[in-house]
């Protein structure tokens, strides 16, 4: 295990998948992007990268920014279930730090909140991470993220939901 537990200034990057056009739509409020964009990148902490470290992380700078943390999907008190990540100003954020089978429940959460009467979002964002980032936390700092979803494995699957999925989503994935 390597001996330095922080990254150098930088280091990670976002790799990006627009599906139905959701770039452009995020475009168009541009600050936003950016603000979830440099919220994503601002770590530096290798010990933060865990996944419950990375999620506490993000919730912590998410919530910092005003976005409203964990908002109900539908609008019924009673229904305690589905929540989105974060929301602000129609952009819909999904944090898919855990395993790969709940990618059809989160990308529904988007549609779900974009359609029907409920017309939350406009956009949803996917945030993910990449098979090359936790296979170095793996091998070089033994932090365990076996199961998780893909960015790779999402922008592989997500074009075949397209009868289903209609909401634009910004699929974004973590990466050194």
């Amino acid at each position: 295990m390597k001996q330095s537990t922080k990254l150098q200034p930088g280091a990670l990057r976002l790799q990006k998948y627009s599906y139905r056009f959701a770039e452009q739509v995020l475009n168009s409020e541009l600050a936003l992007k950016e603000e979830l964009e440099t919220i994503l990148l601002g770590t530096s902490e290798l010990r933060a990268l865990s996944r419950p470290g990375f999620n506490d992380l993000l919730e912590q700078r998410f919530t910092a920014a005003g976005w409203i943390s964990q908002p109900a999907v539908f609008d019924d008190p009673s229904d305690p279930g589905a929540k989105m990540d974060f929301l602000k100003e129609r952009i819909g954020i999904e944090v898919g730090f855990g395993h790969s089978s709940f990618l059809g429940i989160d990308l529904l959460k988007f549609q779900v909140s974009s359609y029907s009467a409920l017309d939350k979002i406009d956009v949803g964002v996917y945030v993910l991470t990449t098979a090359r980032f936790q296979k170095i936390l793996k091998t070089e700092y033994d932090l365990n993220w076996e199961g998780s979803l893909t960015f790779e494995k999402v922008r592989k699957y997500l074009p075949h939901f397209k009868s289903a999925i209609q909401v634009p989503i910004y699929v974004i994935g973590i990466d050194f």
